[in-house]
């Protein structure tokens, strides 16, 4: 249905898991394909600790008998402020987490990046976001990987200061893999 605010409605784990058939299903292959070869998989626009435990119930069912794929790993998106700054709670379900800078930057500013209006403030380097960052980063160190995508990631400028800061994969269009 149509949403008054769909940046803030039901996305990302969210519609998931208000499918939980389709979920399933789509977890379901998810492991069939890891019981082949090494596969991550990630949940998005997870906000709350339930909200991931629900989803990594799924998760379990869909493996089934066999219990998870050895070569399975399973991660998060952190793209709210929320998540970023409670990943201490997340950690212990996790084999590693990537930061969607695109999202963070626009929840974080209150500034949707499509929008002409405001997107002089979408700005990824902005104290406020790396703050946050750094928190993941700092949280998450010793424990799970640290990964960022979104547009700061092929950032020339902004790649010494995310690896500065514990990031240890970037996660870039393939145009951008050679700069």
């Amino acid at each position: 249905p149509a949403e008054e605010n769909p940046f803030l409605g039901v996305r990302g784990i969210r519609l998931a898991l208000d499918r939980p058939q389709l979920l399933r299903d789509q977890l379901e292959a998810v492991c069939r394909a890891a019981r082949r070869s090494p596969t991550s998989l990630m949940f998005p626009m997870v906000s709350t600790a339930a909200e991931l435990r629900a989803a990594r119930a799924v998760l379990e069912e869909a493996a089934g008998p066999d219990g998870l794929p050895t070569d399975l790993r399973v991660g998060m998106m952190v793209e709210v402020p929320a998540a970023a700054l409670k990943i201490e709670s997340f950690l212990s379900h996790l084999d590693f987490v990537s930061i969607g800078t695109n999202d963070l930057t626009q929840y974080t500013l209150a500034a949707e990046r499509g929008n002409p209006g405001v997107a002089a403030l979408s700005d990824a380097l902005d104290p406020s976001v790396l703050q946050l960052v750094d928190h993941v980063c700092q949280a998450a160190q010793g424990r799970v990987e640290v990964a960022v995508c979104g547009e700061v990631a092929s950032d020339e400028v902004a790649v010494p200061l995310l690896i500065g800061l514990g990031v240890r994969e970037l996660s870039v269009a393939p145009h951008a893999v050679p700069t």
